[in-house]
Formats: structure tokens, C-alpha cells, sequence
């Protein structure tokens, strides 16, 4: 199993750990020392991994941080530890921010077993930067900033490297923050830079108030017509392959995708993937695919309409996620969250293991059985 296997399965596993992390000591024991352990570090071997790590700062004697990651008698890495229920917006990483100031450690990591914030030292040597430049959350797992999460492993750990990196990724986080917050509600800096580029008339009040919800219609219409194209792009070859298959076994064809209205959003493409994500184990995630209609978009096996192993009801702003059982039979359950798809990993195991146990011989029902 190669690295984002592991850390995809250690994910899975939290999904079903986390009801029963209560304490900061478990956190450590069920969350932070697997994950460890997946960079390559023996936990078990203090001469690379020492717990209780001491901290002499200043006037400030026996201070510790939780682990320190060693190579060749020096910390590498620092990791300060929070329970699992701990909000690591709210938390500061104290022990880590006082230690960069009297070591030549480069690295350090808050973490609550969940979500792992890495900082460094790139705006002043040896004072540990505000902000992260690196965000891993287990829950939410994006496979780009895992091929980053790679360079800490214990075989490829290259300080240079990955403080070359590092700079590049924490303005780049910044970057795509303030996208986000312009997306949500635009700044009137940001009004202002497209209105004068399209209108030419005076800059009034109410020109003004026109153009923040022009500007912020025609974002994000921008956005979701980019992620849109390509996962129709992405998609195109595997519908026409499996619309060919169809033809032959039941006389049936896939409705061809259409420039009808349907855009698949950003949230619809991060449940596929955490679909996938869950499924990686059971069934090889290159034959799950994603269907989209108006009200709902399908993840099916095979990408075959006989085969839908959940429904992604995302289109209005309480999300459900449809079920199939054993008859097809569709149950709607409410979600609050895209990582509480996490919590029905059974049910999509089960899904599939009708499919890879029998061949259905009819298509699922359109009518949904909203969950009690």
C-alpha cells in the first residue's frame, strides 16, 4: 500500500474512531501516532521519535512539546497536540512559537489528530510565521497537498526543498482565501477593478450596489462553468464507453450530457471524491463515476444508471445524500457537512457488495424515501 493509500485508509478508519476520542492522550494514541507512523518515523524508537520533547526557553525550564521528530540527535519536527474536540482555530500553538525563537528546528506542527497546520519560519528566521503554510485535513482529504504532505516522510525529508516549497504554498492558501472571501462577498476594490474595465459611465451609489451583485453572479458563474468543462471533459471518454455497454446488454442508452442549465458544482465533485475516498478498499475507484442531473447528481459503478451507489442531493442549501439497498430503494439522509459522508461508510460498503454479488436487473426508482 504506497502513501496516500495509508493515508487514505487512516482517514477511513477516523470515521468510525472519533465517538470514541474524548481525551487529548487518546487523540494521540488512536489519530497523531498512526499518522506519524505513515511518514515513516518508528514511534516507538526514541532516537526518531521523542515524546515529551523538552523545551528550555529563556527563564521558562522543563517546558515541553508533544513529539519531536529526530534525525541525527536534532529535531526536525515539532508536533504540539490538541484533543480531537479541540478547535484549532481557537488554539495557539505556544510551546512551538517559543521554541522556534532558540532552535534551528524549521518545522512545527498544531494538530488535533484531525487537522494538522504546519508553520515554519519564512517571514523571519527563527520567529515561527503567524499563519501555516501547509493544511492537511483528514476529514477532507485534497490528493494535491498529499503529494506535499510527501516531502516530510522520512526518506524524502529535505529541509531545503521543503522550505522552497513552503513559501510558494502559504501564499498560495492566502491567495486562494481571499478568491474565496471575493467569491462570498466582493470587496469593493474588487468591484471596482472589473466595473471600470466594462462600464464607462459615472461611479454612482447605485452603480455601485449593481455592480457588487453583477460582479458576484459573474464569479461564480465563472467558477462552476470551469469546474463544469472539465469534469465533462474528464468523464467524456468513460460515458461513451459505458453508453456503448449498455446498447448491447438492455437496449438502453446514457442520456448524453447537454448544455441544458446543469452545472456541477464544487461540492458535488469534493463528495464524489470523498465517495471514492471511502470506497478505495472495497472497489478500485476508477470504475466510480459521476452522472449529473438537474435535481441531483449520481455516483454509480461502472458509470452504469443500473448501478447508482449513492445521490448527491446538493442543489438547494440543506444537503442530503440518497442510499440504495438491496431493492434500490433510495433513503435521503440529511448532512450537515461534506465530511459527514464519512459516517455512512457501511451503507456505500454494503451498496456496492449487492452489485459485486448479483447483477440488478432493473433500474433504480426515481421517487425517494425521505429518512425519518
Amino acid at each position: 500500500m504506497d502513501f496516500i493509500d495509508q493515508i487514505k485508509e487512516l482517514s477511513c478508519q477516523m470515521s468510525t474512531q472519533l465517538e470514541h476520542v474524548e481525551t487529548e492522550e487518546a487523540t494521540k494514541n488512536a489519530l497523531i501516532m498512526p499518522f506519524i507512523n505513515i511518514l515513516g518515523y518508528n514511534v516507538f524508537n526514541p532516537a526518531e521519535v521523542v515524546p515529551e520533547f523538552t523545551c528550555d526557553v529563556g527563564t521558562k525550564k522543563g517546558e515541553k512539546v508533544d513529539y519531536a521528530i529526530m534525525k541525527d540527535g536534532n529535531p526536525i519536527i515539532l508536533f504540539e497536540c490538541k484533543s480531537a474536540n479541540s478547535d484549532l482555530e481557537k488554539e495557539h500553538a505556544s510551546q512551538l512559537y517559543r521554541y522556534f525563537s532558540v532552535t534551528e528546528v524549521q518545522v512545527g506542527v498544531l494538530t488535533n489528530g484531525i487537522v494538522y497546520k504546519f508553520y515554519s519560519d519564512l517571514e523571519k528566521s527563527n520567529k515561527m510565521d503567524a499563519k501555516p503554510f501547509l493544511e492537511i485535513d483528514m476529514l477532507d482529504i485534497r490528493e494535491p497537498l498529499l503529494e506535499e504532505l510527501k516531502r516530510f516522510r522520512k526518506e524524502s525529508f529535505v529541509i531545503e526543498e521543503i522550505l522552497s516549497s513552503a513559501s510558494e504554498l502559504k501564499y498560495t492558501k492566502e491567495i486562494k482565501r481571499i478568491l474565496e472571501e471575493e467569491l462570498s462577498s466582493p470587496s469593493e476594490e474588487f468591484v471596482r477593478f472589473f466595473t471600470k474595465h466594462v462600464y464607462s459611465g459615472k461611479m454612482t451609489k447605485r452603480v455601485k450596489e449593481d455592480f457588487k451583485d453583477i460582479t458576484h453572479r459573474a464569479f461564480k458563474q465563472f467558477v462552476n462553468e470551469k469546474i463544469s468543462d472539465r469534469l465533462k471533459s474528464a468523464l467524456e471518454q468513460e460515458v461513451d464507453g459505458a453508453a456503448q455497454e449498455i446498447a448491447v446488454l438492455g437496449g438502453e442508452n446514457i442520456e448524453k450530457e447537454k448544455d441544458d442549465g446543469i452545472i456541477t458544482t464544487e461540492d458535488e465533485i469534493e463528495g464524489f471524491h470523498i465517495v471514492r475516498a471511502i470506497l478505495h478498499e472495497t472497489v478500485d475507484p476508477e470504475r466510480i463515476a459521476l452522472k449529473d442531473r438537474k435535481s441531483y447528481c449520481n455516483v454509480l459503478l461502472d458509470n452504469n444508471v443500473r448501478k447508482p451507489i449513492c445521490r448527491l442531493h446538493f442543489d438547494s442549501k440543506q444537503k442530503y445524500v440518497g442510499f440504495f439497498d438491496e431493492k434500490k430503494a433510495e433513503e435521503k439522509i440529511q448532512i450537515d457537512k461534506l465530511s459527514d459522508i464519512y459516517k455512512y461508510t457501511e451503507k456505500l460498503e454494503a451498496t456496492i457488495g449487492y452489485y459485486e454479488g448479483n447483477t440488478p436487473s432493473e433500474a433504480p426508482p426515481e421517487k425517494s424515501v425521505l429518512s425519518s
